[in-house]
């Protein structure tokens, strides 16, 4: 019998998905959650109960750091993932990170070395939209050749957040939803057309709205924004990062053009499972071939799993797959990948602070590249704020939200 992996989850909240599947899943055993929030662990332990397993909660990382587990899920903040991956990476514990990578090159670079000396350690990136069945489906018909050469792709993540924001940060004025400027949360958008076409960006340049709707619940950057890309092969591409603007349902699209034709997944509500195809020539162009894709594995707990369309499932399993050495190990993003699909935010607004300027995406496989990002870091981060940081998080202007909208979001929080 194959031995379990012990499995600890780092930021209970977004983790809660991630604990639904360790604690169920076959190869894993679920041993400890970590979690500030007394509310969140007590959920976490009826879970447990309804689960029929043991989970010790902690408070501290620290002492959940020195828990017995073989692996841990980082689910904390968008904008801590790296230094809490370098540590566990260090400490022989194999890693799946939940979106962003890093937040800054210097991370970048840290957490690339990290990975290399730790050579016996798996690292993964969560993009859990890389695993839709429409994306996965896409994945297949681009590398079977269907559609060509790779000219041109696109990729949207809009999602009016506004009715969800006392929730997703609880009033805290200095929470990161708050400050990270509009092209920072962008995996979403640029990781399935990279993971799609096996290409990454090698160039971008970047502009936003102004903040228009925002700072009304607290958010200081930009509405929105539009990062540019030059692909690795030549090929253009065009991606929304997160952007709240108003619509309803929210919008998760993918488009890739290529020599021989063109395929997309649907735009409206949560057809992201839909893909349509045209293919110059085929029999059934004139009325195009539409379908809902298959899953690309099905397991009894993957039809049981929700999250995102199901394909929060899949960053899990596909994590366990690589630790135990088995062919499903294949389909993790590694660390390189997610740098290539996360760097184009951090230098999406570099872009926009000087003035839309074309940046290059360093491609940090080339270790001769590294030294000159080692020490770069450049963020918006409050704490990390430093000479050379943007002052703040929208180009447009200094956004000041009144100390009271967060107040009322405080005490609106308690009564969640």
């Amino acid at each position: 019998m194959t031995k379990k992996i012990k499995v600890g989850v780092f930021g209970a909240r977004r983790g809660t998905t991630m604990i639904s599947v360790m604690a169920r899943h076959p190869d894993a055993e679920l041993v400890a959650v970590c979690d500030y929030d007394p509310r969140v662990q007590a959920r976490i332990q009826k879970l447990a109960g309804e689960y029929g397993v043991n989970i010790t909660c902690y408070a501290d990382f620290e002492q959940f750091m020195n828990h017995d587990m073989d692996a841990v899920v980082l689910a904390n903040y968008a904008t801590e993932h790296a230094p809490y991956a370098v540590r566990l990476l260090d400490s022989g514990r194999h890693v799946v990170s939940e979106v962003l990578a890093v937040q800054t090159l210097a991370e970048a670079v840290a957490l690339v070395e990290a990975v290399e000396r730790n050579p016996r350690q798996v690292y993964a990136y969560a993009e859990n939209y890389c695993y839709f069945r429409g994306t996965m489906e896409m994945q297949r018909l681009y590398r079977a050749g269907v559609i060509g050469e790779f000219l041109h792709g696109e990729g949207e993540y809009v999602h009016d957040c506004e009715s969800i924001w006392v929730d997703i940060t609880r009033g805290e004025k200095d929470h990161w939803r708050n400050w990270a400027p509009s092209t920072f949360y962008c995996t979403h958008a640029i990781g399935p057309i990279v993971t799609i076409t096996g290409t990454r960006p090698t160039k971008i340049v970047a502009f936003e709205t102004p903040n228009l709707n925002k700072r009304r619940f607290g958010c200081r950057s930009g509405d929105g924004a539009v990062i540019v890309c030059q692909m690795s092969n030549g090929a253009t591409a065009k991606f929304l990062p997160w952007a709240n603007f108003k619509r309803l349902p929210e919008a998760i699209w993918y488009a890739v053009y290529g020599t021989k034709g063109m395929m997309e997944t649907d735009r409206w509500g949560e057809l992201y499972n839909r893909v349509n195809v045209y293919v110059e020539g085929d029999e059934h162009a004139a009325t195009n071939t539409s379908y809902t894709a298959r899953p690309h594995l099905e397991t009894e707990l993957s039809r049981r799993i929700g999250g995102h369309g199901g394909s929060d499932f899949f960053t899990m399993h596909f994590f366990l797959e690589a630790i135990l050495g088995r062919p499903g190990g294949a389909n993790i993003i590694d660390v390189y990948q997610a740098l290539d699909m996360t760097l184009p935010g951090t230098l999406g607004y570099r872009s926009i602070w000087e003035g839309n300027v074309t940046l290059t995406v360093p491609d940090l496989r080339d270790r001769s590249l590294r030294e000159q990002y080692r020490n770069d870091h450049w963020c918006c981060d409050p704490k990390l704020a430093g000479p050379g940081q943007p002052t703040r998080s929208c180009a447009w202007e200094d956004v000041r939200v009144p100390d009271e909208v967060y107040a009322q979001q405080q005490a609106a929080a308690r009564s969640l």
